[in-house]
């Protein structure tokens, strides 16, 4: 079940009385962690009610094709592009002839059409009903365009009859609904990942901050996403957008960014790839500093350490896997390997910034991963996207060896 962590599915609710069972796969999916939106047909608020589905959702249930608000900005389309999956549930006889047909006269038929996700359909009609050659015809040829059927279960119906035809209990249908979607290397893992540079003040108009862009840090929550796990990425002041399905918390000096990163504990994975400031000043000042005519052309800054974010979440007692960054200009493999000893990490990432194609701001990366036996792995120069999958599948690698 944990496949169905962050993945957004669409309930598609029909008229038919097993809908009181919709209510219950609504929570049943919320429970493993995917995200739900309803869409009910005219039938099926006969059944239960949009409140029920609203409650335990989260979010306004979608009710209407030509819902002026939404439709303004084309809301079914982006609901369409919006889910993972689309499970119908129940499926009702009339619901599956109109699929079948190409319907389009509905919300949730229009879905059907606009969506490139997988759709799964979970039959409730009595059982002459479902034994009828029409309904057979229909279902075969949804199949045949790949919609994929979650039962019917046999036993008595709400009409008395006994047969094929009820619909399946909810948590049955969550777990095939799980079946939808392969399993991923970082399901189930909380991925904690710092970025871009952070800045230290100096007064109220100046600070001390590097060159860093986020562009790595950002890429590699990109790809933790994509595979599977729960992402918290921690960012210093940078212009770029959220990846989706990643939570951000922004912050701006390195003892801000140890509070967060010590706030989102525990996790399975450390990724520090922000550029954090080694030193700050020691007094802030509270007015802007102005030039001193008598002190010549010089201006003497007192500077004490900031906290070392990546050796204290790896030297805690619940600590992750922990991967760092060593942006060096010289150096690189010797002084790389004398950070992975002395923070306790488990992989440290060399990277050359002192290569203008590859260093900060830059659009590519080339690095050399070192583990703790000091193996290099070398990942050669190419867009920080795909060396950011291409390292977190080695992350995936060593964490499902130890």
């Amino acid at each position: 079940m944990q496949r169905l962590y962050r993945k957004r599915i669409i309930v598609g609710v029909g008229g038919g009385i097993a809908a009181y069972k919709s209510a219950e796969l609504v929570r049943r999916l919320k429970d493993q962690g995917a995200e739900v939106r309803v869409v009910m047909t005219q039938g099926g608020r006969e059944f239960i009610t949009p409140l029920t589905l609203q409650a335990l959702s989260g979010h306004p249930v979608h009710l209407d094709l030509l819902d002026p608000a939404a439709e303004a900005a084309m809301g079914h389309i982006e609901l369409a592009r919006w889910a993972d999956l689309i499970l119908i549930a129940p499926a009702t006889a009339d619901l599956i002839a109109r699929l079948a047909q190409g319907v389009a006269n509905d919300l949730l038929t229009t879905l059907v059409l606009a969506t490139d996700a997988p759709i799964a359909l979970a039959p409730a009609m009595n059982q002459a009903m479902w034994r009828d050659a029409a309904t057979q015809a229909n279902l075969e040829l949804l199949q045949g365009r790949g919609m994929r059927l979650f039962g019917p279960a046999s036993g008595s119906q709400a009409c008395g009859d006994v047969g094929l035809g009820r619909m399946l209990e909810p948590n049955d249908i969550a777990l095939l609904a799980a079946d939808c979607f392969q399993r991923q290397a970082l399901d189930g893992l909380h991925i904690l990942i710092t970025a871009g540079p952070t800045q230290e003040n100096i007064d109220p108009v100046r600070y001390i901050t590097n060159h860093s862009s986020g562009k790595m840090g950002f890429a590699l929550a990109e790809a933790a996403a994509e595979a599977g796990a729960k992402v918290t990425l921690v960012s210093g002041p940078v212009h770029l957008p959220t990846p989706d399905r990643v939570s951000r918390i922004d912050v701006v000096s390195a003892r801000d960014m140890l509070a967060a990163c010590e706030a989102a504990m525990p996790c399975d994975v450390l990724i520090a790839a922000a550029a954090v400031a080694d030193y700050r000043p020691e007094v802030v000042a509270q007015h802007k500093l102005k030039k001193d005519p008598s002190s010549g052309e010089g201006m003497l800054l007192q500077m004490v350490r900031n906290p070392d974010i990546l050796a204290t979440i790896a030297g805690r007692d619940d600590r992750p896997f922990s991967v760092g960054f060593a942006a060096e200009t010289e150096n690189l493999l010797e002084y790389a390997s004398r950070k992975l000893r002395d923070k306790n990490l488990d992989l440290i990432v060399a990277n050359d910034v002192a290569n203008p194609s590859i260093g900060f701001n830059s659009e590519e990366n080339a690095i050399t991963v070192i583990d703790r036996e000091l193996q290099q792995i070398s990942f050669a120069q190419t867009s920080k996207g795909k060396i950011a999958r291409q390292l977190i599948t080695l992350i995936a690698e060593r964490l499902n060896k130890n």
